[in-house]
């Protein structure tokens, strides 16, 4: 179990990932009560993803990803209170209420979506790449995605450009198995997702989605060749999402077996054995960030129940662009 990654950065993954985990969890047993609407997309299982990605970048970076987007924005900044009162649609959620689960928005922090039409986040993430090459900085765009988004016509185009003009973008493709309910194997005879990006001379690589440290690293070397000027990397990071793809998925297209077998790598219990095993943290030290996780989830259920609803003036704001925006300045 030796590593080359500090107890820091453990103590700091396991405690992300659990609240990640813990907020997720509470946010099923609340659209089952009925406190959350529409649609729920939980990233349980995913968690070390969002770890892996964190550590790998700096807070100037940007992150944009599809529906399933509550971990990823709350880890990349958003407070979980303001993602609760997102999901409750309150005025005080990170979208002021209007986004709901697929929505989330933290401009401020450099979270970009949070977006339903699958695939159309890719396009989007190269742009906020362009963006940050026209104006000289060396900040990078992880683009995140699904399987099922794979096969979306804007990544060919958007992985022409990227590489045509070197973009520092970074396109994670989160492989879970399953488009909603159908198996990789069914929609491509491609299976292994990132060899999509030998059509365009793009480095990729192919990584277990259920190890925070390979995320890192991973992440890190791609990262780092954006920095440098040196264009975009594919990444799959093969995962799995213990839940369904909604939660009105009834799941009959996988086994229990199936979902079993991965939960038994799941990514916070290895984490937590190796800071027990390997760092010498005490199971004291691991239940008071378990405690402290718990409080921050019950805090904002509790913020999210007593936030105000969006006012009836707020109806029609941020859906409009004022006409006489300057769009092109001479």
């Amino acid at each position: 179990m030796a590593t080359k990654f500090t107890k820091e950065t453990y103590l700091y993954w396991y405690e992300l990932m659990l609240l990640l985990r813990r907020f997720e969890e509470k946010a099923g047993q609340l659209y089952g009560m009925q406190k959350i609407r529409g649609f729920c997309h939980l990233y349980i299982g995913q968690e070390a993803i969002a770890a892996g990605c964190m550590t790998a970048t700096r807070g100037e970076d940007k992150f944009i990803t599809a529906y399933r987007c509550h971990a990823l924005g709350i880890a990349k900044g958003i407070t979980p209170k303001a993602a609760m009162a997102e999901l409750f649609g309150k005025a005080t959620g990170c979208a002021k209420g209007k986004g709901g689960s697929m929505h989330f928005f933290g401009v401020d922090v450099g979270f970009f979506g949070g977006h339903g039409i699958v695939g159309a986040q890719i396009g989007t993430g190269a742009g906020l790449a362009f963006a940050e090459k026209y104006k000289g900085t060396d900040n990078v765009c992880l683009t995140f995605f699904g399987d099922g988004a794979a096969r979306q016509g804007m990544l060919h185009e958007t992985f022409n450009l990227a590489m045509l003009w070197k973009l520092p973008v970074i396109f994670i493709c989160e492989n879970n198995n399953y488009a909603m309910g159908t198996s990789v194997e069914r929609t491509s005879n491609v299976v292994d997702i990132y060899k999509l990006a030998d059509a365009y001379d793009m480095p990729a690589d192919s990584i277990d989605g259920m190890d925070p440290e390979a995320v890192h690293e991973s992440v890190i070397r791609g990262v780092n060749r954006a920095r440098k000027g040196e264009g975009p990397t594919l990444i799959e990071i093969k995962t799995y999402r213990y839940k369904g793809h909604s939660m009105s998925d009834p799941q009959k297209y996988r086994s229990k077996e199936e979902v079993e077998e991965y939960k038994q790598r799941d990514p916070i219990e290895t984490s937590r054995e190796k800071l027990l095993n390997v760092f010498g943290v005490s199971e004291t030290e691991i239940e008071a960030i378990n405690e402290r996780v718990r409080v921050e989830v019950e805090e904002c259920v509790k913020f999210a129940e007593e936030s105000p609803w969006p006012a009836d003036d707020e109806l029609l704001k941020d859906v409009y662009v004022d006409q006489n925006y300057p769009f092109i300045v001479d």
